[in-house]
């Protein structure tokens, strides 16, 4: 019988060798489960955090929601009752809308009897009247609500912030006697000496809010010192100052861009008497001039020194908003 060669005899057994392990593999390929077994290891049935495998990625997705039944239906909300003080208004403030005298007064009118709705004598405090309806007479004559009037002045200096002064002396209201028939007064109030925007009104519960701390209407003036402010001083300003009333700091200060270390801007929410004077006289420096040159979200654009205008449907709008 032929020889055969060893070498060959070797190769031939190991390529069969390999086959048969590659046989062997594919075999336990095919009979292998998909995932991993009961001992623990994860399988497609299992799922774990609400997530699954995609068959497709095999990347984990988050896990559908079981389809829910039909919503729940809910009971129709019924619309509010209207409240019996709807367009109700307390009888002191309709007195004092009329012009007839501020809100304080009408109470003392309204107790001392000579206030009547509809024929009859009020004399009982809180009460409330309807505008569109009711007849409020004062001593016998009828009172009309007034419209209401907001007016912006430019106030100039040597005037007093007052509806009358008992020296005969020039006051503000001196300036708007054309702007309007109805009664208003300042809101606030300005030095003699102080310039600036003024407002005007008869709306007596805008005012009383305006005036009210807790709504921080802020007031930007400017200011010219006696001397230049070192910047020692403006930083004891911008910290906050002690005066004989309290302490006080500013909402801002800056020095004016373009003109000389005299000349200040600072901006405060306190209405506290000569309180932009005191904040400075406190220092050592005497204030020269003092204009107030925005109020609230008013400013003096167009608006010369001594005249007045309405204020529009806007800036009253916006104004309002700033009351808490």
């Amino acid at each position: 019988m032929p020889f055969r060669d060893k070498r060959n005899s070797r190769e031939d057994k190991s390529r069969r060798g390999r086959k048969s392990s590659n046989d062997r593999s594919a075999q336990r390929k095919e009979d292998a489960p998909t995932g991993r077994g009961p001992a623990g290891g994860r399988s497609s049935d299992r799922k774990k955090g609400g997530y699954s495998r995609s068959e497709s990625t095999g990347r984990r997705s988050p896990k559908r929601l079981e389809q829910r039944g039909p919503k729940p239906t809910f009971r129709e909300r019924k619309p509010k009752a209207i409240s019996a003080d709807d367009g109700l208004i307390r009888l002191n403030r309709y007195v004092a809308n009329s012009g007839v005298c501020s809100r304080r007064k009408a109470d003392e009118l309204i107790v001392a009897g000579v206030i009547s709705v509809n024929g009859k004598v009020v004399t009982e405090l809180g009460t409330k009247v309807d505008p569109a309806k009711d007849d409020v007479r004062y001593n016998g004559e009828r009172l009309k609500r007034e419209k209401m009037v907001y007016v912006l002045l430019n106030k100039p200096k040597d005037y007093i912030t007052t509806t009358d002064d008992p020296q005969e002396r020039r006051t503000v209201m001196d300036l708007v006697a054309k702007a309007s028939r109805e009664r208003i007064y300042p809101v606030g109030r300005l030095d003699r000496n102080t310039t600036g925007l003024l407002l005007l009104t008869n709306d007596g519960a805008l005012a009383e809010q305006l005036s009210h701390p807790r709504n921080n209407i802020t007031k930007l003036y400017h200011v010219e010192l006696d001397k230049n402010l070192t910047q020692g001083d403006f930083n004891k300003i911008a910290f906050g100052l002690e005066l004989e009333d309290g302490f006080i700091k500013p909402d801002d200060i800056s020095y004016v861009v373009g003109a000389s270390k005299r000349e200040v801007g600072i901006k405060i929410h306190s209405g506290k008497n000569r309180i932009v004077r005191r904040i400075f006289e406190q220092l050592g420096y005497s204030v020269i001039k003092l204009d107030r040159v925005i109020y609230a979200n008013l400013t003096k654009k167009d608006l010369p020194r001594g005249r007045w205008r309405y204020l529009n449907e806007r800036e009253l709008i916006q104004l309002k908003h700033l009351i808490k």
